[in-house]
């Protein structure tokens, strides 16, 4: 074989490699949602056993943190109501929020002004992203983005049916978190659960 055609079937062979890889790594910026998702089979209660969030003052002091909560209804087609139970600067507090489909992408969103969290993220009017990024329904790891206009917070958020996560559901939430850039705002809460016990159904 000619050196010419040599060079040049050892860069397409490159490319046919390369290409696939380096698109794999930019898929992977961003975690994935789950878009075979079951929500009747994921609605109810679930502990909140950690969080990440670049939302500035969102946990209390470290000696007054307690395990978060949700209720996750479906109150009619494509429409999701969901209520969250956390500690924070002034105790326990809870937020409920009503999410709609987005027509196109596989979230449940609003961004109504009246919408924000009472209480909860300071100054956040808005649902923009309510994102189940995996679940097995005994736990589920949400992909939560907060703000209006141009504001953005992002929280992470591990779902599970009990007070305590697995190894895998951890590593999995850890993982996001690095994906995410989040991994120095994550945060393991405590098992104390009067907090999350104030919504149970």
């Amino acid at each position: 074989m000619r050196p010419g055609l040599l060079v040049l079937a050892l860069v397409l062979v490159l490319v046919l490699v390369l290409v696939p890889a380096l698109g794999c790594q930019v898929q992977e910026e961003h975690p994935r949602e789950s878009h075979t998702l079951n929500w009747g089979k994921f609605s109810g209660f679930w502990y909140i056993l950690a969080t990440a969030t670049d939302a500035q003052g969102f946990l209390p002091a470290r000696d007054k943190r307690k395990l978060g909560a949700s209720v996750v209804r479906v109150d009619k087609v494509g429409q999701l109501r969901v209520l969250f139970a956390f500690s924070r600067m002034k105790g326990c507090q809870s937020q409920e929020v009503i999410l709609r489909k987005d027509g196109k992408k596989p979230v449940f969103r609003n961004t109504c002004a009246y919408a924000g969290l009472r209480g909860g993220w300071k100054g956040m009017k808005g649902v923009k992203g309510f994102h189940v990024l995996s679940t097995d329904y005994s736990y589920g790891l949400v992909y939560l983005r907060l703000g209006r206009a141009a504001l953005n917070f992002k929280n992470l958020l591990l779902f599970h049916r009990q007070n305590v996560s697995s190894f895998q559901s951890l590593k999995e939430f850890m993982d996001a978190c690095d994906i995410l850039e989040l991994s120095k705002a994550a945060v393991i809460l405590p098992k104390d659960a009067s907090c999350a016990h104030t919504i149970l159904p």
